[in-house]
C-alpha cells in the first residue's frame, strides 16, 4: 500500500518561511496537508488533484502554496510570513476522491513538527 513521508518541518521565527515536502511511495490521485494543534481537532489546509489547481482552506488567506509534482509522486507546502498560531503537527495525506474533501483522505503520513517561535 501507498506510504507517505513528509519532510521539512522545525523551529522557525516569526515572519519567517517554510517548505514542508511530502513523498508518496506509489500513484494517488488527491494530496493534501492537514494541521493538528494540542487539544483541537486535525484540520484540512489545502489539497491538489493531478494536473489541477490546488484547493486552499478558507484560513489561508494567501501564506500558503500548494504545489505538486505528477511525475515524482509529491507535494509540497510553502508558507510564508509564520506566524506563533502556525504551529501545529502537519500531516500530509492522499484520498482517491475529491481534494476539497477532507473526510476522502484515507492514507496518512507520520506527520512533522512547525514550530514557530521567537
Amino acid at each position: 500500500h501507498v506510504q507517505l513521508v513528509e519532510y521539512g518541518g522545525g523551529v522557525v521565527h516569526p515572519g519567517e518561511s517554510l517548505r514542508l515536502s511530502c513523498v508518496a511511495s506509489g500513484s494517488v490521485f488527491s494530496l493534501g496537508w492537514f494541521r493538528q494543534t494540542p487539544g483541537r481537532q486535525r484540520e484540512w489546509v489545502a489539497g491538489i488533484a493531478p494536473y489541477s489547481d490546488p484547493h486552499y482552506a478558507d484560513f489561508v488567506r494567501g501564506r500558503y502554496t500548494l504545489s505538486r509534482d505528477d511525475v515524482k509522486n509529491t507535494v509540497d507546502l510553502q508558507i510564508t510570513s509564520l506566524k506563533p498560531e502556525d504551529t501545529a503537527v502537519y500531516y500530509c495525506a492522499a484520498a482517491p476522491g475529491r481534494p476539497w474533501r477532507e473526510d476522502e483522505y484515507n492514507i496518512w503520513g507520520q506527520g512533522t513538527q512547525v514550530t514557530v517561535s521567537s
